[in-house]
């Protein structure tokens, strides 16, 4: 027996990159999930794999800053699996950053705080009635953040509506703990996504900032969502878990500013 054989799991954006890999260890778990992305192709693709693969999943096209399309894509996991266990809130959006703040516009504020955070109450809203009926206590969200919600990393857009996924996580947990479900949040830092493609040196150049001298990979980031979402955490709600190669605790142009000047006075004495 799995992890999560029985359970019931909705990933939203779960068509590629983070999600399709959550999507996919949770099944290879036991989980039965549902793939819920506003690409409903790309969904069914992701979906059609882990069948393939001998896994449980369906998919449903799901637009996360639509109610009504958020209630359907809950109703139909429970209809499929007879239950649902757990919600991943991952859909995302992040519009261009912008050196100069006074060149920023309001519609991508709206769109990037309506995907990422309000979204997000949307799906938790819907889903939180099925996860309290979860047998054993195992109901659980786990939200997909961002290390931008805890320091500065550009885009201000996302990173505002990253930071409020974690006061948003707070929230959860605290009104959800009297039905027995958890909320928690996962903080990537940068990870090897298709977002990415076609810019392999960036992705060079970030990997010499972090401490563990690379970036993450999606199955980084699947492998903490799944364990909070797991009785193995059965006594953790509410907590930001950054996962992020060491990048929160360093502070690389610091050190190395002073390492210059270090150099720079051995040189002289």
């Amino acid at each position: 027996m799995t992890r999560f054989d029985t359970y019931g799991v909705v990933v939203t954006g779960g068509a590629r990159g983070i999600g399709e890999a959550t999507a996919r260890r949770f099944a290879a778990e036991g989980a039965g999930v549902l793939i819920a992305d506003i690409d409903e192709e790309s969904a069914a693709r992701t979906a059609a794999a882990i069948r393939d693969d001998g896994g449980r999943a369906e998919h449903a096209a799901c637009d996360v800053a639509d109610s009504a399309a958020v209630d359907a894509a809950v109703a139909r996991a429970v209809a499929a699996f007879g239950t649902l266990d757990v919600l991943v809130n991952n859909a995302y959006a992040c519009s261009d950053h912008r050196e100069d703040f006074s060149e920023e516009r309001d519609e991508d504020w709206l769109r990037d705080l309506d995907i990422c955070l309000v979204g997000s109450m949307r799906c938790s809203r819907a889903a939180l009635p099925h996860l309290a009926e979860a047998p054993g206590g195992r109901g659980a969200i786990v939200t997909v953040g961002s290390v931008n919600g805890l320091s500065y990393f550009g885009n201000h857009a996302y990173s505002a509506a990253k930071a409020g996924l974690v006061s948003l996580t707070r929230t959860l947990a605290q009104q959800a703990a009297p039905l027995g479900v958890r909320a928690n949040l996962v903080a990537p830092g940068t990870i090897r996504t298709p977002v990415w493609d076609g810019r392999e040196k960036m992705l060079e150049a970030a990997a010499r900032a972090y401490p563990l001298r690379r970036v993450g990979e999606p199955a980084d980031i699947a492998a903490a969502v799944a364990f909070l979402a797991s009785t193995d955490a059965s006594w953790i709600t509410g907590v930001t878990l950054p996962v992020d190669g060491g990048i929160l605790g360093s502070n690389a142009g610091f050190t190395d500013a002073l390492a210059a000047e270090f150099a720079a006075d051995t040189a002289q004495a």
